[in-house]
């Protein structure tokens, strides 16, 4: 027997929806409306905790285009794809190791989080770009470095043509506090 709420309803201009098609709408709307009075939803511009803040500290080496090396917002932090840049020198390591670049990238993932008063053991989540998957093994035993606890962030590792500036590999990550 078919379930009246599975039934598609055309709604031609002109034409009322069901009364299920409303009822939902407007208990999602309440819903929403209650949150927000209750203050589980943040408005745009509506309070200054929830604004997203660049995160560009001096410890960190300087994006290399027009973005921030981080930004934090609410509860999380959004650290963009790091390179292994050493930020005293400014200097690519581009022809060290993937074990080098890949503790000079995580260390520079750590700066712009300790921007945000935030360390590696919150990271939820990291994206690596790997110019070479058959890095892959050295790279995880220098990742391994850096992640100990027993819940490291889920990860997605990928092969690419091409990282920027030629370099082996670039990590972004993403904290929650």
């Amino acid at each position: 027997m078919e379930n009246p709420q599975d039934r598609q309803y055309p709604t031609p201009r002109g034409t009322r929806r069901p009364a299920i098609a409303r009822g939902w709408r407007l208990g999602a709307v309440a819903a929403v409306l209650a949150m927000a009075v209750s203050g589980s939803v943040a408005w745009a511009g509506a309070d200054p905790q929830t604004r997203h803040q660049p995160l560009n500290p001096p410890d960190a080496p300087a994006a290399i285009g027009p973005y921030s090396q981080g930004i934090s917002t609410g509860h999380m932090a959004f650290v963009s794809g790091q390179l292994p840049i050493d930020p005293a020198t400014g200097r690519l390591l581009a022809d060290a190791s993937i074990e080098e670049q890949t503790q000079q990238v995580l260390r520079n993932v750590q700066a712009v989080l300790a921007a945000d008063h935030l360390r590696l053991a919150q990271v939820v989540s990291t994206t690596v770009y790997l110019s070479n998957l058959d890095d892959f093994d050295r790279f995880n035993a220098a990742y391994a470095e850096f992640f100990t606890g027993e819940a490291p962030p889920a990860r997605a590792t990928v092969q690419v043509a091409r990282v920027p500036k030629d370099v082996k590999v670039e990590i972004s990550a993403i904290a929650v506090r």
